[in-house]
């Protein structure tokens, strides 16, 4: 546990902590009754996945258009700002009146700010902690946020039967507000990481910079794919059991804890960097027990055990820094978190399509089998024996490609 008592005397890390936990506590409750009010007006499987995981829709347009102020803008300043409008979105949910269709034009604001959001945050963590420092302190995060899902979904669930999902809805409005007042108050003004002005243009320039290299090509899909699928297994919770889903949620979110304790903390290097891949065979393998459509405790342990497996995401994060020039870390785990989240919403868009068509039993079994599919090509495309085909035929890596992009 040194490591982790020393993350905490690290000057910002405590402040940058609790805002993150406020944003994701607000997110947590937030979604679960924004799905359960969209559930109850249309009983469609497609709108309440898609009001959930809807926001990670419009990370693509924000990861083409506004990521390079992950690097340009004053991480404090930022933070505060993208917390804030958080709040108010929010709130607009909350208001008892609005229609389905206004619902999901905000839902679709709050993804295009995020995607601008996760490179800010997780670029500033970069900066504050020591060169080695990364990992454990993104598994700290990690495990952060799976004790809040854990309690914020048990929690969400009850307050959404108690209260009604518009309360719940004001009450992360609430958190959101709060996470923007920690940062103001914990974090120092800090200069932005790169130089030049933030511009559709410069976030173009510097995301073809990191596009170009084949192995952080590899790496992102692998952050991206496998695990966007899943999510939209986790998309039809609400769906296959309207009234066990917050067990469901916080079972995935308990494994979840449970995987980024074990790769954060208790595994040696060595070790750890060669389980990206089977992590991410774990994910996905349980949920074939869904085509059996389980009751609630089987399913419920089946998400627990798939979800340690999003312990990959720290092993292929810290492959992707040491694949990275500083001045453009913020831009890359920004890139990284925009295409996670969107490959999340565009999974639980197709999620929720093959429920309405099948049922949501069948739906999760094919995504879970289509994630192992893309896990085992990526791996072996991947391969030391892929790259010596490659360097045969005379095509290169472009491992060395960097620098700062506008």
């Amino acid at each position: 546990m040194t490591a982790y008592r020393r993350l905490l005397r690290t000057p910002e890390f405590t402040p940058l902590l609790l805002s993150s936990a406020a944003h994701t506590a607000a997110q947590t409750i937030a979604g679960l009754a924004l799905g359960t009010l969209v559930h109850r007006a249309t009983g469609s499987p497609l709108l309440s996945a898609v009001s959930m995981f809807g926001p990670s829709l419009a990370q693509v347009v924000g990861a083409s258009v506004l990521l390079s102020g992950a690097d340009r803008l004053p991480p404090r300043r930022a933070l505060a700002g993208l917390s804030l409008a958080f709040a108010a979105t929010t709130a607009v949910l909350a208001a008892p009146a609005l229609p389905i269709a206004a619902v999901f034009v905000v839902v679709l604001a709050q993804g295009l700010v995020a995607a601008l959001g996760g490179g800010v945050r997780w670029g500033l963590l970069n900066e504050i902690t020591p060169k080695d420092g990364y990992l454990p302190a993104r598994s700290v995060f990690n495990m952060m946020n799976g004790l809040l899902q854990i309690t914020g979904y048990a929690t969400g669930g009850v307050l959404v039967t108690v209260l009604s999902p518009h309360r719940v809805l004001l009450l992360a409005a609430v958190l959101h507000t709060t996470a923007a007042l920690t940062a103001r108050a914990g974090l120092t003004a800090r200069a932005p990481r790169a130089t030049g002005r933030p511009s559709a243009a410069a976030t173009r320039r510097t995301n073809a910079v990191l596009w170009s290299s084949r192995p952080r090509r590899l790496l992102y899909l692998g952050l991206w794919l496998p695990n966007g699928l899943i999510v939209g297994c986790e998309a039809l919770f609400v769906s296959y059991d309207p009234a066990g889903a917050g067990a469901l949620f916080a079972c995935a979110a308990l494994g979840m804890l449970a995987g980024d304790l074990a790769v954060g903390r208790l595994l040696p290097p060595a070790l750890r960097a060669r389980l990206a891949t089977p992590l991410l065979l774990l994910l996905a393998a349980p949920y074939a027990v869904f085509a059996l459509r389980p009751p609630l405790p089987v399913a419920a342990l089946a998400a627990a055990v798939a979800s340690v497996g999003f312990g990959a995401s720290l092993v292929q994060q810290e492959r992707l820094m040491a694949l990275t020039p500083p001045e453009l870390a913020g831009h890359a785990l920004g890139l990284h978190s925009a295409g996670m989240l969107t490959a999340q919403g565009v999974s639980a868009v197709l999620a929720g399509t093959a429920a309405q068509l099948t049922s949501p039993a069948t739906a999760m079994t094919t995504m879970a089998l289509a994630s192992a599919a893309v896990t085992l090509t990526l791996a072996r495309a991947g391969s030391p024996r892929a790259a010596a085909l490659r360097r045969v035929r005379g095509e290169g890596d472009g491992v060395h490609q960097g620098g700062e992009a506008g």
